[in-house]
């Protein structure tokens, strides 16, 4: 199989954070591609045990000492991980090569015929859904989509062909590596707020993305937000600029939308002013009429016909963790979304106000790092405003250092304005009071791209309580050293 220039002479890769979605996608393209690949993280996940079952190896903890026991030529490390880990410190002074997920990402893609789906939200969707689409006409592409496809069971997986369907992260700025030979952009708003200080940094470095595409490719935009507004404002000369939105003024349109009680939309699609037929989705929301017509674009911009994506995504599943059904129990349909960002949140409740109408709405959200917090507190508490009832769990910091914010200060808010919100002091506490808040017909939603998931599986399941977190000081020297003690009562032991 050919390897791309980067990675000439090199057999076995190490990945720093590989229980993380994006990083245990990159762990099955590099195997697939005949790499030899183990990685470490600080805990097991589901992504570790998928991966390992295909025979990747995984350790718990960092540790320079992995530098010296698996000898890489390559380490990857996650954007969760220091660039001075002194694990990452000690690759270097062996002379081993180290590099972020997204250049290591990049070094595939750019060898490839990659398309390149980017954006603040919606990006994981449409993705999905573009790699679906070739999928179905024949294009057999790789993948790397940030979170699970249902349809396929798995994140990422090499192709046969050329094609090279991503998810483009712009969180950390790595996207700027990317040379895509087809770019879509599905909105362009603040977030990440520990990397991007204002709105005018995000657009400025999606303009940056958007102009180091391969020569002469297309850029398919949706231009229902104002930051995508003001980056097709900047690019409105480009001759291979495609837009999208509401309506037919837009180069791709959508119209006519009927939504489904039970989940699920009908709605009509134009291309340049004439309309091209019907499309319809078992998923829900606004959102994902863009999303699927961004995905239709993007095909088309490959040769691909309308009714081909038209009949893949009436089949589309959708991707883990948005907006993806979990079950019912007691008549209560239990809902889990990766929402965590106020214009997500907002999407996510609006859909679901759709496609159960007439039912009572609870929210559990968890907010994700202390940051984005602060920045959006307010507007997170106005976006839960239009759930009936709202829980709120402590704020899951993803490695960050604490600061004065704190969930109460959204429950404070939404308190003020007499809205029905709970603050609960821990997971357990939330699923605690279910029982007593939950009534036939209800719609359970759990929001947040932390573990908040867990409590609508613990309460299909009636679990009263969940795991007791533990926390271990990971000592590298005192583990390898049990390792070893191990091994030596393994040998010693009488055989039966």
């Amino acid at each position: 199989m050919k390897v791309p220039g980067e990675f000439e002479g090199i057999e076995r890769v190490h990945l720093m954070g590989i229980g993380g979605a994006g990083m245990s996608a990159l762990a099955l393209l590099l195997a697939g591609k005949g790499f030899a690949v183990e990685g470490c993280d600080l805990a097991r996940s589901e992504y570790t045990v998928k991966i390992e079952n295909l025979g990747i190896d995984c350790v718990v903890g960092h540790s320079p000492l992995h530098i010296e026991k698996f000898s890489p030529q390559l380490v990857v490390y996650s954007s969760a991980v220091d660039s001075n880990h002194e694990e990452l410190l000690a690759a270097r002074r062996r002379g081993i090569r180290t590099a972020g997920r997204g250049l290591a990402l990049s070094w595939l893609f750019n060898a490839s015929q990659g398309i390149g789906v980017a954006g603040t939200h919606g990006k994981t969707t449409t993705s999905s859904m573009v790699g679906l689409i070739l999928e179905s006409a024949g294009y057999a592409p790789t993948l790397a989509i940030g979170a699970e496809v249902c349809d396929i069971g798995v994140n990422a997986r090499v192709g046969k062909s050329d094609f090279f369907v991503a998810e483009i992260d712009e969180s950390d700025g790595s996207f700027e590596f990317f040379k895509p030979a087809v770019t879509a952009i599905t909105n362009v708003d603040w977030d990440h707020v520990n990397y991007f200080h204002t709105r005018e940094d995000v657009v400025s470095a999606f303009i940056r993305f958007a102009g180091a595409r391969k020569p002469d490719t297309p850029l398919v935009v949706c231009a229902e937000d104002a930051g995508a507004q003001s980056l097709i404002g900047e690019l409105k000369n480009d001759p291979k600029l495609v837009t999208c939105g509401w309506g037919k003024s837009w180069n791709w349109g959508a119209y006519d939308v009927a939504r489904k009680e039970g989940g699920g939309v009908v709605f009509s699609v134009a291309c340049n002013g004439e309309t091209l037929g019907k499309m319809e989705l078992t998923i829900s929301g606004d959102h994902n009429v863009m999303n699927a017509l961004v995905a239709c674009a993007t095909a088309s911009s490959v040769g691909i016909p309308f009714e081909t994506a038209a009949k893949t995504l009436r089949e589309f599943r959708g991707a883990r963790r948005r907006l993806e059904k979990l079950g019912e129990r007691d008549r209560v349909q239990v809902i889990d979304d990766y929402a965590h960002h106020p214009t997500e949140i907002t999407a996510s409740l609006s859909a679901m106000r759709d496609a159960y109408p007439g039912r009572r709405l609870v929210a559990i959200f968890q907010p994700h790092r202390y940051t984005r917090t602060s920045a959006f507190y307010r507007e997170i508490a106005s976006a839960l405003e239009a759930a009936d009832i709202a829980l709120l769990l402590p704020i899951y910091a993803a490695g960050e250092s604490s600061q004065e914010i704190t969930s109460e200060d959204i429950f404070n808010i939404m308190h003020a304005d007499g809205h029905r919100s709970i603050f609960c002091s821990d997971e357990n506490d939330a699923l605690a009071r279910l029982d007593s808040l939950l009534g036939k017909d209800d719609v359970l939603i759990t929001l947040g791209a932390g573990n908040v998931s867990q409590l609508g599986e613990a309460y299909l399941k009636r679990v009263s309580q969940l795991p007791q977190k533990c926390s271990l000081d990971y000592n590298a020297t005192e583990f390898e050293e049990l390792e070893e003690r191990v091994s030596e009562l393994e040998d010693k032991a009488p055989r039966v």
